[in-house]
C-alpha cells in the first residue's frame, strides 16, 4: 500500500471532487481515487473538513449534503452566476410546492392524506413533475384497502435543497387559522 502526505491528500481530494460531477462520500473516494493507498476513513474525513475550512472565505465552498461532499458556489453569488445559463429555472405552482412540502414534512404520505390537508385534489401532473425532478418517489404502499402509494423525498431532494438529512428542514409553523395568522403578520 502506498502512502500519501497530508498536502497531497488535500490536493487529490480537491481535484477529485471538482471533476466528479456529483457528491462523493468518503467511502466513494476510498474505493476509487484512494484505492491502493493507506488512508483511514477518519483521516480522509479530517482532510475533507480541513479543505472545507480552506474554502470558507472563497466564492466556492466545499459542503456536505445527503449524497456526500461537493463543491458549490456561494449562495450570495447566485444572481451573478445565473447569467451563465440562458435557460430559466422552472417555476413551480403553489399547489406543487404545497404538495412537496407536505411530502417532505409528513413522509411517508399518501395522495389522499395530502388531499385531506390541502382540501383539494392533487393532480397527477403535480406528482409526475415532482417525480421527474427526482424530488419524490413511491416508498411503499399503505396497508389499507386499495393499498395507496406512499410518497417520500429522495436524496436528490436533499442535495438540491442543500441538506444532509430531513432533520435539517426548517421548523414547520402550525397555522390553525390562516386568516388570523395573516392578520398577525400584517400588523407586526
Amino acid at each position: 500500500m502506498a502512502k500519501i502526505s497530508d498536502e497531497q491528500l488535500k490536493q487529490v481530494l480537491e481535484a477529485a471532487l471538482l471533476v466528479a460531477g456529483r457528491p462523493m462520500t468518503p467511502q466513494d473516494l476510498l474505493d476509487s481515487v484512494f484505492q491502493g493507498f493507506t488512508i483511514s476513513r477518519p483521516k480522509l474525513v479530517k482532510a475533507l473538513k480541513a479543505l472545507e475550512l480552506d474554502y470558507r472565505p472563497r466564492g466556492i465552498h466545499l459542503v456536505e449534503v445527503a449524497s456526500g461532499w461537493r463543491f458549490q458556489a456561494d449562495d450570495a453569488l447566485s444572481p451573478l452566476l445565473s447569467r451563465l445559463w440562458v435557460e430559466k429555472a422552472p417555476k413551480y405552482s403553489r399547489a406543487t410546492l404545497e404538495t412537496l412540502a407536505l411530502i417532505a414534512y409528513r413522509q411517508p404520505v399518501t395522495r389522499g392524506e395530502i388531499e385531506e390537508v390541502r382540501g383539494v385534489a392533487v393532480s397527477t401532473q403535480i406528482i409526475r413533475t415532482l417525480e421527474e425532478r427526482g424530488w419524490v418517489k413511491v416508498v411503499g404502499t399503505k396497508e389499507v384497502p386499495g393499498r395507496p402509494s406512499l410518497y417520500g423525498t429522495t436524496r436528490q431532494f436533499l442535495d438540491d435543497m442543500n441538506l444532509k438529512g430531513l432533520s435539517e428542514l426548517p421548523e414547520l409553523m402550525e397555522i390553525t387559522n390562516p386568516a388570523e395568522r395573516l392578520e398577525e403578520v400584517t400588523h407586526e
